[in-house]
């Protein structure tokens, strides 16, 4: 990756330090952003993680590094801050496989059935479900919701699929699903497993069935983290987007870490670069907006997320 880098990154991150300061803002980066943008952040994490700091920062700007939903949740859960997307652009093809009018008529056709929201959905989405949830999370928010209530689940079906293997919860699950975990095959894995005997597997629950079947474990990006920091293996194969490689890595460098399909990256994710977090400062672009009804909808929804949580 360092090869890659403009020449002038000291200078970039000296600007973006400077200005940090000046507009008193705070840097979340999600952990599939480009490597030097992490090295900027504030914090960096998963989308719970990330969640987190959003609704306890007490700074006046957030720039959020990361896809618009999830600018989209550090606004539902700071409405007083000033909230920016580096790139207005960078959005999330799961997300749009669902809208409100959508996810109304499906709420028609059980109308006694409680939502469950994947955290990677629109504010609109999140403003219709009654609680949301993250890869992180999930089973234990389903866990915490009445027994005997039916349950819709949208809009990841690999997400939701697991979670079902994983509480024994019967759930009406939504067809969406990541286009880039969806590009990690079962035969990625074996190819891997066989090139790499005796590695650690782990694979995102965004993953095919397929896939997390052949993973020793199955973890947000956070929990990898905590995971491989925590493990005494020396050689993980990992099964989501590549730019978790970066921190795992960079924080683990006795340790080696193969990806299970060089295919795995989201273009999304990869549109914010240190210019950008520079532009978005000085110019404090783009900011997020949100429908004040729809925001008040939606941070209940993500409020009980973070109760369970």
């Amino acid at each position: 990756m360092s090869a890659t880098l403009p020449e002038n990154v000291g200078t970039l991150v000296e600007r973006i330090d400077r200005l940090r300061r000046e507009r008193r803002a705070v840097i979340l980066v999600h952990n599939y952003q480009l490597g030097e943008v992490q090295d900027v952040a504030d914090f960096a994490g998963d989308s719970l993680d990330l969640s987190r700091r959003a609704a306890a920062t007490d700074a006046k700007v957030i720039v959020f590094c990361g896809v618009r939903f999830m600018a989209e949740t550090a606004k539902i859960l700071a409405p007083d801050r000033t909230v920016l997307l580096p790139d207005g652009e960078s959005g999330c093809p799961m997300a749009d496989m669902i809208d409100g009018p959508q996810l109304r008529r499906f709420k028609a056709e059980h109308p006694d059935a409680a939502v469950v929201c994947y955290v990677n959905s629109t504010a609109e989405v999140k403003a219709e479900c009654d609680v949301c949830c993250t890869s992180a999370n999930a089973a234990k928010v389903v866990a915490s919701l009445p027994a005997d209530r039916e349950l819709l689940f949208v809009p990841d079906r690999y997400l939701g699929g697991h979670v079902q293997r994983t509480t024994g919860r019967r759930m009406t699950l939504w067809p969406g699903y990541c286009p880039t975990h969806a590009r990690i095959l079962p035969e990625h894995v074996e190819r891997r497993k066989r090139e790499h005997p005796g590695a650690v597997v782990l694979a995102h629950p965004e993953c095919r069935a397929e896939v997390t079947a052949l993973a020793d474990q199955v973890l947000s990006t956070g929990q990898m983290l905590r995971f491989v920091h925590e493990s005494d293996a020396t050689t993980f194969i990992v099964a989501t987007e590549l730019g978790i490689l970066h921190p795992l890595q960079r924080d683990n460098p006795g340790k080696r870490f193969v990806p299970a399909s060089e295919q795995a990256i989201c273009p999304d994710m990869k549109r914010i670069t240190l210019e950008k977090v520079l532009w978005s400062l000085e110019e404090l672009q783009t900011p997020i907006e949100i429908p004040e009804e729809t925001r008040r909808r939606a941070e209940a929804s993500l409020r009980r997320m973070l109760d369970v949580a």
